[in-house]
């Protein structure tokens, strides 16, 4: 075994900025991935062929007919089972050398500590900007270090959040974005996205970690590396640390980060596919599309098009009096709609489509 694995491991060996020095810190290095999606998955094959001895995975999703395009370390027969533990066996087959473990559920606030305390490295891969920056806030306020990786479009955003070097630990989150935006912002199903880019910013993510576990080359800390996939272009945002730990632990103790995505939908907000055929003819019934890309079709009429980003439930009076569809692609968006209009008016017969278009 000792034979197959230096031979396995050779040309990376032979680097002599890593050698069999830099390959035994591999072995022994610890990681987390949280995010089993384009990046994650992409980032989690790559560090267990490297030689990364042990990797968490943690995600809660379903591999969809809609994933296959960008991850790709999935397949067709497995749509419908859990993205980690596929991930996990896949990664368990192409190397014997990785001790590989998953969690099945959402990194959240009240279980973030017992997920991620063990772990000094943390990678994020997810497409939650709540979820990003409970990350980051957690990681900062102890002490870990973040690989930071994430989508829009055609751009493609890295960074090492948090790492300590000459005595001092480098910039994050807050210190380029200090809040999250308060309107909606869409993730890389409701915008589109190719799928080369994804692979090379989850690549540039390995690669980061790579570099910090072995202590070689120059780490991404202080910038943010933004990667234009039409241009083929690279800008370096450059980062001063600065964010107040005051304020930070400030706002980690009074935020939720809550992700509408993680939640338990209330059934009776709910109206499946099935049921949404029957009813459609209905002339008192308005169906109202919260998607943000105007490109994606519907596979029925509707009566209202609003981005989730730009609604205004007080606006929906006249449909008062109607029952109410509310629709998106997963029904995730869709739901918080239906949220948002039924607190605005408690009365109102108002129904998100479950699973949205995707299953209809």
């Amino acid at each position: 075994m000792y034979a197959d694995k230096e031979k396995m491991f050779l040309r990376q060996t032979t680097l002599a900025e890593i050698g069999m020095a830099g390959q035994e810190k591999l072995q022994n290095g610890k990681i987390v991935i949280i995010g089993c999606g384009g990046l994650g998955s992409a980032a989690a094959v790559y560090l267990a062929a490297s030689g990364i001895g042990n990797i968490h995975l943690v995600d809660y999703d379903k591999i969809d007919l809609s994933n296959l395009h960008r991850q790709v370390f999935y397949r067709r027969d497995q749509v419908g089972k859990s993205k980690a533990k596929i991930l996990a066996d896949y990664i368990e087959q192409i190397s014997p050398f990785v001790n590989i473990s998953y969690t099945e559920e959402p990194i959240s606030k009240s279980n973030i500590d017992q997920r991620l305390s063990t772990f000094s490295l943390v990678v994020d891969c997810t497409d939650s900007l709540p979820t990003k920056y409970l990350l980051n806030d957690y990681c900062v306020l102890k002490n870990k270090t973040l690989v930071y990786g994430s989508l829009y479009k055609h751009d493609g955003y890295v960074s090492v959040f948090n790492l300590k070097s000459k005595g001092a630990h480098s910039a994050h989150l807050r210190d380029a974005f200090p809040s999250a935006p308060r309107n909606h912002v869409p993730n890389c199903s409701e915008v589109g996205t190719l799928n080369p880019i994804v692979g090379i910013i989850g690549l540039m993510q390995a690669n980061e970690v790579i570099k910090i576990i072995t202590e070689t080359g120059e780490s991404l800390i202080n910038k943010i590396l933004i990667y234009n996939s039409m241009e083929n272009s690279q800008f370096i945002m450059k980062l001063q640390p600065g964010f107040s730990l005051t304020e930070l632990e400030s706002i980690y103790n009074t935020n939720s980060y809550f992700d509408a995505r993680c939640q338990v939908q209330d059934d009776s907000l709910l109206i499946d596919a099935e049921e949404m055929k029957k009813r459609i003819p209905d002339d008192n019934i308005r169906i109202i599309s919260v998607i943000e890309n105007e490109a994606i079709p519907h596979p029925f009429a509707i009566d209202l098009r609003i981005p989730l980003s730009k609604l205004e439930p007080s606006k929906l009076e006249p449909f008062k009096e109607k029952e109410v569809i509310v629709i998106c692609q997963k029904g995730i968006s869709s739901y918080t709609a239906t949220q948002q209009i039924k607190k605005m008016f408690p009365d109102i017969m108002v129904y998100s489509l479950k699973n949205g278009i995707d299953y209809y």
